[in-house]
């Protein structure tokens, strides 16, 4: 909307107006959904590709009919399609939020442990059960379903939208690199709102302001041509099993800190904001403890701790070792031995530097004798985001509007290797990491499910950061082009003090 005087932010009635429209849209909302879930567009090798052309054209049709005046289907060579979708409407008057969701799900995993049919959404007790429901086609469902409550109560949404929507994010985005290049002249945003990410707990909204990066290698400890029978030759030529225990064991203190030379040194120390924001958060040892399947029952006291080494500080893990085929084994002494290891990087962390003192180090400790390879699997970044931004103040408020509660301020131990450089190649604008999972959705398992009530709420909170952002018009002064990504999550908005 605009006046002789220029443009006009919505009233908040406008924002209620919207919110309401949402929430009487609901069921259609969700009638486009399970339409979307039945999809099989798995994008693995050896599924059809043809569903992932059926889930791209169906997702244009959901976003052409809920008002976007620009929608189409964009292929790159070698891989699935993308959406792109515009409503620029609002004007140069008004900040460019651009919108992120994926159309690709996960393979169903063990079909015989699903207890309703895998892409046909079943409602019970208060969820939708379905492959992809959750991870990620709710989040298209609430780029779409925003805009059009927008659309139909104010005639366009309140601020300019450009949505992106992925066919490849399950393996691993190995292309998306290519597709921003390809097309960043016209993703131009003041921020970024990435719809894959997870609450911390059911009814709990959450931003997630930090990702670990991940530095993986399998490592092949070998010391003989063939295995040895042991009784013969036992005592007397080198083990590489016990050689890789000692190896991988060296990486390590005895209390499970990483011991490799120098690869904390540029983690920050939580600031008293973050441990503040940290402890807001529920913890309980035991329910710790039992979500882990913990056998011993127990787990650290202090939650504010767990926080901090989930999220904050990097950790090491060996994820297998191999050496024989257990069952067909005897008794030999093994002429080899694999391991595939991988550390989580925090931000501050640079994944390059991490590889080459992890390598550095294992050849340090290799015995005199064996023959060590090792191969890099890959050095994806930590990402972090600094919270000062107007725009985190914005949407926490939008959050308490849409859940009705104050959210809270998460990291998150995984890894989504393409935030920091979709960011970084957009001009170092801040993103926000929203989503609709819970830890009972089971997401990437069997029975993957939708909480009505997270998903309803999430939706009116999308509704209310349109509106509030366009009233605040926050991210004006977001940068462009050329300017740095922050790493670093200094300047959190203090605990019950943000708004609008």
């Amino acid at each position: 909307m605009t006046s002789a005087s220029g443009p006009v932010p919505p009233s908040a009635s406008a924002i209620e107006s919207a919110i309401r429209r949402a929430e009487d849209d609901l069921a259609h909302t969700l009638d486009h959904l399970k339409a979307l879930v039945r999809i099989p567009s798995c994008s693995f090798p050896g599924f059809d590709p043809a569903h992932l052309e059926a889930s791209a054209a169906y997702t244009v049709g959901w976003l052409t009919a809920s008002g976007y005046p620009e929608a189409r289907v964009v292929r790159m060579p070698g891989t699935h399609p993308y959406v792109i979708a515009k409503d620029h409407r609002a004007g140069p008057g008004f900040p460019t939020l651009l919108l992120y969701a994926h159309h690709d799900v996960q393979p169903p995993l063990r079909e015989a442990l699903w207890t309703s049919p895998v892409f046909e959404p079943t409602e019970r007790n208060g969820r939708i059960y379905a492959r992809g429901i959750a991870d990620d086609k709710a989040g298209i469902a609430i780029h779409c379903a925003a805009a059009a409550a927008w659309t139909r109560t104010a005639g366009a949404p309140p601020i300019n939208i450009t949505v992106i929507i992925e066919g490849e994010e399950e393996t691993g985005s190995h292309h998306f690199s290519a597709f921003l290049d390809a097309h960043l002249h016209e993703l131009g945003a003041d921020a970024l709102v990435i719809a894959d990410a997870s609450n911390f707990d059911t009814g709990l909204p959450s931003l997630t302001t930090s990702l670990r990066g991940l530095v993986g290698v399998e490592i092949e400890l070998k010391a003989l041509r063939a295995p040895l029978h042991s009784g013969m030759w036992g005592g007397t030529v080198p083990d590489a099993v016990q050689a890789l225990c000692r190896l991988i064991a060296s990486l390590s203190d005895e209390h499970g800190e990483i011991a490799i030379p120098g690869i904390s040194a540029a983690v920050r120390e939580l600031s008293a904001l973050e441990r503040s924001a940290y402890a807001r958060l529920p913890y309980d040892a035991r329910r710790f403890a039992d979500q882990a399947g913990i056998l011993s029952g127990s787990s650290p006291a202090d939650g504010v701790e767990v926080y901090r080494r989930m999220w904050r500080w990097p950790s090491l893990s060996v994820n297998a070792i191999q050496a024989g085929a257990r069952g067909q084994t005897g008794n030999v002494v093994m002429d080899s031995a694999w391991a595939r290891l991988g550390i989580r990087i925090v931000p501050d962390m640079d994944s390059q530097t991490v590889l080459a003192q992890l390598e550095r180090h294992l050849r340090a400790h290799v015995p005199a004798g064996m023959r060590l390879d090792i191969v890099p699997l890959g050095a994806s970044s930590a990402w972090g985001c600094a919270t000062d931004h107007p725009l985190f103040a914005t949407a926490a408020a939008a959050m308490a509007r849409g859940y009705g509660v104050q959210p809270v301020f998460i990291g998150c131990g995984g890894s989504i290797p393409f935030v920091g450089e979709m960011t970084a190649k957009l001009g170092g604008i801040p993103a926000l990491l929203t989503g609709v999972e819970d830890p009972a959705c089971g997401a990437h398992s069997e029975n993957e499910s939708l909480h009505l009530g997270d998903f309803t709420s999430a939706l009116k909170a999308q509704v209310a950061l349109f509106g509030l952002i366009a009233q605040g018009r926050a991210l004006t002064a977001a940068p462009r082009a050329g300017a740095r990504p922050s790493t670093g999550l200094a300047g959190q908005p203090e605990p019950g003090k943000v708004g609008a």
